[in-house]
């Protein structure tokens, strides 16, 4: 089984692991399940290094220096610069916020648990990691965190244990246990761990250990074996989806997949074998890994200066950019420092890779500490980055969920000899109505009171958290006590029911995360109703404030890289028919409360925030949004003539 020559099949093999990734990530719906690829790629590095390391280790020449200095020769060079040209790229296009972001990625990159942080973000499949241009980083530092432990591993098994084979194997079933324990506990913790991913690793180590089989198994076994491997790889590319709990059980598809082809392969060839061994597929294999490095943060910053998304064709002229910059780091960067002809001992590769990983983690750590630094902004991409900024007093006015009191309110506008009448009542996208609040009050002298608190929706409901329950008491109780006329609830209502489109950990706003939709909405239904039957027993006029229309987080940091190259930000916003489907649940109810009870009125940003189709981000050259769902200041007081009715004393919306 330990065959150390040229293996043709096996750089097939990267290329079949490669393709399908890039072409998932430029969003080829066809290759639906491409992200299987980095799978391969795990089972292809466990059988090669180990085939070496079992070599050295056999012979007595094994060294720990030696092994890593291979490693850094293999890694870092081109690694390094494509962090480099990353940060620079970053630099020029990304808001602060991002770019902190980036520092931050460089920084834990550089000590390779960049799989660490982004398993504490959001999940590898949600939109906003469109926004990280090292989140592919991952993979190479599960692999690096691997090969830290694993020759010590192989060292002492078979130095001391005598039937130590079983021992790695008795290691790879654990693995795979914990995978399969943690996929539904804690989906992120499997998809980017070392302890739920190295059984994978370990596939590739298995075969690379095996003892040779005293018969040479009959090319009949070794065509159905090959061909069985790759019609398992290409059936998790073309069948998974985002949807497919992974990695779980369903990794066991292309992981044993490529086990089968590498295995069928080391015999002799075999018709799967030839058909990897396509001069094409091998000269895509050769530039796998710098081709892997390249595509993502090309995808990203492609996205980035995009007003409707990358469209096949251009994805075809970003995945040929990144095949050139391949190829050309391939030739001047991989193979000078593999080949030895740049730092040629190991001491020098080592000292080198130390002094790289070393200057960028300062580098990544000085821009963090900098917040992105935001003074490289200027003109219409700093307007766009300061209105992710609130300005006009609304964290005064709302309650963080970290808040030991509930001792903030806003009394806006207004006489202070007049007692208010008017309340505003809900989460964040209640305090994000300021700026609304303001233009009227001013003009009419009413003063309004304003109560937020984050993540608290103004619905009754034993699933809300303390806090949230007794602030939404306490507010029912000064609507009593201060003789309150008019209430306006507003809230993100879709996140408590449906989640946050953009991952973030959504479930923990969920009314009831074990509940499917349907249950969730009818819980939903009552929770308003009982709120808004309690302000109605209580004399009060009650004003249903819809949903503004959310975005997706990736386009609130498209206006800046627009910005930054001089592109138009006309057009970038979300479809009017995704917010209506949204939003259909709340547009019945709300519909159906109005129409039962003439004291209970609605009002509905989306015939101001959407025209011709489109929800708008940009409005005459102002951003309407802070982040994906908040109202920037100017996106807020635009907003003003929808509370006339209500706060300049009219009786209909």
């Amino acid at each position: 089984m330990h065959t150390f020559g040229n293996r043709r099949d096996i750089d097939g093999l990267r290329a079949l692991a490669v393709l399908p990734v890039v072409l998932f990530h430029f969003g080829f719906t066809t290759f639906s399940g491409g992200f299987v690829g980095v799978d391969v790629f795990f089972v292809i590095s466990g059988f090669l290094i180990t085939s070496i390391l079992f070599r050295e280790i056999t012979v007595q020449r094994f060294s720990f220096l030696d092994f890593w200095g291979r490693r850094a020769r293999r890694i870092l060079p081109a690694l390094t610069l494509v962090v480099v040209v990353t940060l620079a790229l970053g630099w020029l296009l990304l808001t602060a916020k991002d770019l902190s972001d980036l520092g931050r990625t460089i920084r834990y990159q550089s000590l390779f648990i960049s799989n660490i942080l982004f398993m504490r973000e959001d999940g590898y499949f949600e939109p906003a990691s469109d926004l990280k241009p090292l989140l592919h980083t991952w993979s190479l530092a599960v692999e690096e965190q691997y090969y830290i432990f694993f020759p010590l591993m192989m060292v002492l098994l078979m130095r001391y244990v005598r039937h130590w084979r079983w021992m790695l194997f008795a290691v790879l079933l654990v693995s795979f246990g914990l995978n399969i324990v943690y996929i539904e506990r804690r989906p992120e913790f499997a998809f980017f761990s070392l302890p739920t991913r190295a059984w994978e690793l370990l596939c590739g180590a298995m075969l690379a250990v095996l003892p040779a089989a005293k018969h040479a198994p009959r090319l009949w076994v070794r065509q159905t074996v090959g061909l069985a491997g790759l019609a398992a790889v290409l059936l998790a590319v073309f069948t998974f989806d985002k949807t497919t709990v992974f990695p779980g059980w369903a990794a066991l598809l292309p992981v044993l997949g490529t086990t089968a082809l590498i295995w069928s392969g080391a015999r002799g060839p075999t018709l799967a074998g030839q058909l990897l061994s396509l001069r094409p597929m091998v000269w895509i294999g050769l530039l796998s890994y710098s081709l892997y490095l390249w595509h993502w943060p090309i995808y990203v910053y492609a996205n980035a200066i995009s007003i409707d998304g990358i469209q096949p064709l251009e994805a075809v002229g970003w995945i040929a950019l990144a095949v050139a910059l391949a190829w050309l780091s391939l030739r001047y960067v991989e193979l000078p420092f593999r080949e030895k002809r740049v730092f040629a001992s190991r001491n020098s590769v080592l000292v080198g890779g130390l002094v790289s990983i070393t200057a960028l983690a300062v580098v990544g750590s000085a821009i963090r500490s900098a917040d992105g630094v935001p003074e490289r902004l200027s003109g219409k991409a700093l307007e766009y980055a300061q209105s992710q900024e609130w300005n006009a007093g609304q964290m005064k006015c709302m309650h963080m969920s970290k808040d030991k009191t509930l001792d903030k309110a806003c009394r806006v506008g207004g006489d202070q000899k007049i007692a208010p009448t008017k309340m505003f009542w809900g989460d964040s996208h209640t305090a994000a109505l300021l700026p609304a609040i303001e233009g009227n009050s001013q003009r009419d002298g009413q003063p309004v009171w304003l109560y937020s608190l984050t993540g608290c929706p103004p619905i009754i409901d034993d699933a809300l958290r303390p806090q949230c329950k007794q602030f939404n008491q306490r507010n029912m109780q000064l609507v009593r006590e201060l003789g309150i006329k008019d209430v306006v609830l507003a809230a993100n209502w879709s996140l408590y029911v449906y989640g946050r489109e953009d991952g973030d950990g959504d479930k923990q706003f969920l009314l009831d995360p074990s509940r499917n939709v349907a249950q969730s909405e009818k819980r939903m239904a009552a929770a308003i109703k009982a709120q808004v039957g309690e302000l109605r027993e209580a004399g009060v006029q009650v004003w249903l404030f819809k949903e503004v229309p959310l975005q997706h987080k990736s386009y609130i940091g498209r206006l800046t890289s627009l910005a930054r190259v001089g592109r138009s930000a006309e057009g970038l916003g979300r479809p009017l028919g995704e917010h209506l489907a949204r939003q259909q649940f709340f547009t019945e109810l709300f519909g159906s409360m109005n129409a039962a009870d003439a004291g209970v009125h609605v009002i509905d940003p989306t015939p101001l925030m959407c025209k011709d189709g489109l929800c708008m981000i940009d409005v005459d050259g102002h951003s309407q949004y802070k982040d994906a769902d908040h109202l920037s200041d100017a996106g807020s007081a635009r907003l003003s003539p929808l509370f006339a009715p209500m706060l300049l004393g009219a009786s209909q919306n």
